[in-house]
C-alpha cells in the first residue's frame, strides 16, 4: 500500500444514488479530508430526482472527489458489464455479487446521465484533480472490515434490517480509530449511527437511514481513494468499472 499523505483540505462526497426511479430518494454524505483524517460533516438523506442530486454536488465549492453507488458507465447491450462479472467472480461466494446493468435493461439510466454531466463539469473517471468513481458498498464493507461475507442489512424482516444497520453503524464508528484513515464524525452525522435511533425507525425512515449509512460508506471509500490506499479496479472506463478498497481499515 502506497498512501499519499495530504495536508490541505480536500472536499469529498459519497452518494447512494436512486438511479432506477425518480420516486426513490438518494442520499449524499459530505466530508473533508485534512491532515490524513477524514471528517464526515453532514448527510442529506432524502434527495429526490437526479437533477437535484446534480445540483447538490455542483453547488459544493471546491469539491474534488465523488464516490457513487450506481452504474456510471453502461456500454454493453446485454448481459453484465465486465466489472460486474469480475465482482461476481471474486465476491460471489461471499454473497456480494452485482446486479446486472446493460442498455437493454436501462436504455436511459439516470446514473449514466449524472456521470456524463459530472464529466462535463470536469470530474474525470479514476484520475485527475477532480474525479468521480463508481463504488459498491457490499464488497467495500467486506474488505474494509475483513468480513467473511456480505453484511446483511437491506433485506428481511424489519428486526433483521435494524440489526444489520446497527452492525454496520458499529463498524463505521470503529473507523474513528482506523490506522489507515481515521474517521471523525460530526454530531449531525452521529444520529444516523445511533443504535437507539435505528431501533426507533419504521417504514421509509428506516430505509432512509439505510441510504444514509450507504452514503457514509461511499464517502469513506472516496477518502481511501483520495489517499491512494490499496484498491482494485474491476473493469475500465470504457466498459464500466467499480473501485473496491483492499485494505482492512479497523
Amino acid at each position: 500500500m502506497s498512501i499519499r499523505r495530504r495536508s490541505r483540505e480536500v472536499l469529498l462526497v459519497g452518494v447512494d444514488l436512486a438511479w432506477q426511479s425518480e420516486k426513490n430518494p438518494s442520499a449524499i454524505a459530505h466530508g473533508a479530508l485534512s491532515d490524513f483524517v477524514l471528517t464526515a460533516t453532514k448527510v442529506e438523506p432524502a434527495i429526490y430526482g437526479i437533477d437535484d442530486v446534480l445540483n447538490q454536488l455542483t453547488n459544493v465549492v471546491g469539491l474534488q472527489g465523488i464516490a457513487i453507488d450506481a452504474p456510471l458507465i453502461i456500454s454493453n447491450e446485454n448481459g453484465q458489464r465486465p466489472c460486474e462479472r469480475g465482482i461476481g467472480k471474486k465476491y460471489g461466494s461471499r454473497h456480494a455479487s452485482c446486479h446486472t446493468s446493460n442498455k437493454n435493461l436501462y436504455p436511459d439510466a439516470k446514473s449514466v446521465y449524472l456521470s456524463l454531466k459530472l464529466l462535463a463539469k470536469g470530474f474525470n473517471h479514476l484520475e485527475g484533480d477532480r474525479w468521480q468513481i463508481e463504488c459498491y458498498p457490499h464488497p467495500a464493507i467486506i474488505e474494509m472490515f475483513n468480513l467473511p461475507e456480505r453484511l446483511k442489512y437491506k433485506k428481511g424482516k424489519v428486526a433483521d434490517k435494524k440489526a444489520g444497520q446497527k452492525k454496520l453503524a458499529k463498524l463505521i464508528l470503529n473507523l474513528r480509530t482506523s490506522k489507515v484513515l481515521p474517521l471523525k464524525i460530526n454530531d449531525d452525522v452521529m444520529s444516523y449511527l445511533s443504535s437507539t435511533y435505528i431501533e426507533s425507525l419504521v417504514g421509509q425512515k428506516l430505509k432512509s437511514n439505510e441510504d444514509a449509512l450507504d452514503a457514509i460508506v461511499c464517502l469513506y471509500v472516496a477518502g481511501l481513494y483520495s489517499i491512494n490506499a490499496g484498491g482494485q479496479v474491476f473493469g475500465d472506463a470504457d466498459t464500466g468499472y467499480i473501485w473496491v478498497p483492499q485494505d482492512v481499515c479497523i
